[in-house]
């Protein structure tokens, strides 16, 4: 099994590769046009490789979207009576916030799962965190807004005073208290799955690599323009545009006689598939301090088509990060026994049939929704 410690580590790894290889295709690209490209490229370039070296990492990813965007881009997309965008789901999303750290004995860029040293992830709401998720040596550590998260989900947990007996400390995560397990327990739970192990990810090859380099250079440097900006205190601002449609058209022309060298199961779009795309200009601000990449925005507004949204971006905020430390006070769980506590919890003898009943009656599934 996966251990999510891995995930973190490799969806960071991911990231790390892909603002690389970013940074190296502005660079290259810029190399094909103006002074003030050329000089662009270069300082992403090194932004993105002194963010590779560090060893710990921390970033915060922000939706830039109020709640009456998002209902309006959900009355936009027709949706079917009763299968609206709730109040609640919108006022959630719009406020959430996703911050990760990561600490690693090497590099963040050469790291493996066995390198980590500690990792934190949280997610906010408008109203404080709704999740947090923390890997300190060989012990994994939890908690959550329960209360919250099933209110804007629509699917409300009972109190964990309903709870039977044999629910154990599966109450504490029902109160949102601090809880922790061992993260080898964990791992030791899913090998008796069948095929437990991942099955190896579609690679490139080195030439098909450096050929999709170029193609996308080739595309940048033609269809993206460059301007930078100062700022204060070593501050500066590096922005990338281009119109949507004009660009994903000419990556994916470019991209499509190397179809024979992709991974298998990787379709592209065709011509005709992107020529309903939006072809309003968008744009990516890069943030520089110091020389080092501070934060990457999005403007994703003109692609809403919709002249109702004002503003719609993602943010990616980067910094050196700070130590992940373990949590007092966490209630220790043996996975076994809160999974066997929770099955027994939900058999009818138990009484906590009832309390899902009572609230069904009061408004949950009715016989007519399961059948």
């Amino acid at each position: 099994m996966i251990g999510p410690e891995e995930i973190i580590i490799t969806a960071i790894r991911k990231t790390l590769t892909a603002t690389a290889v970013v940074g190296a295709v502005l660079a290259g690209s810029a190399a094909c046009g103006t002074v003030e490209q050329l000089s662009a490229g270069k300082k992403l370039d090194q932004a993105f490789e002194r963010l590779g070296k560090e060893k710990t990492l921390s970033f915060e990813l922000d939706l830039d979207v109020d709640a009456r965007t998002f209902k309006e881009l959900d009355a936009s997309s027709d949706p079917q009576p009763g299968e609206e965008l709730p109040d609640e789901a919108a006022e959630l999303i719009s406020g959430t916030k996703i911050s990760v750290t990561v600490e690693s004995k090497k590099p963040i860029d050469e790291s493996e799962e066995k390198d980590l040293v500690g990792m934190a992830m949280k997610v906010s709401g408008p109203d404080g965190d709704l999740v947090e998720y923390r890997v300190v040596g060989d012990h994994a550590y939890l908690r959550s807004d329960v209360k919250a998260l099933g209110t804007a989900l629509g699917t409300p947990l009972p109190p964990a005073d309903e709870l039977p007996a044999e629910a154990g400390a599966f109450k504490k995560v029902l109160e949102g208290e601090w809880v922790t397990f061992d993260t080898d327990a964990l791992k030791k739970a899913g090998q008796g799955a069948e095929d437990g192990k991942p099955s190896p990810e579609p690679s490139l090859d080195a030439k098909t690599q450096k050929k999709l380099l170029e193609a996308l250079r080739e595309v940048i440097a033609r269809d993206v323009d460059f301007a930078t900006s100062g700022g204060k205190d070593g501050t500066e601002h590096i922005t990338a545009t281009a119109p949507f449609r004009s660009l994903i058209t000419d990556l994916f022309d470019e991209i499509r006689p190397l179809a024979k060298d992709l991974p298998p199961g990787m379709e592209l779009p065709s011509a005709g598939d992107l020529k309903d795309a939006p072809d309003q200009k968008v744009s990516a601000d890069f943030t520089l301090k110091n020389g080092e990449l501070a934060e990457v925005y999005i403007d994703l507004a003109a692609l809403a088509e919709n002249a109702k949204v004002k503003k719609l971006g993602l943010s990616l905020k980067l910094s050196s990060g700070t130590r992940p430390v373990a949590p007092t006070g966490a209630t220790e769980l043996d996975l076994e026994e809160l999974m066997s506590g929770f099955a027994a919890g939900m058999m009818p003898d138990e009484g906590f049939d009832e309390g899902f009943d009572e609230s069904f009656d009061e408004g949950g599934f009715s016989d007519e929704d399961a059948a």
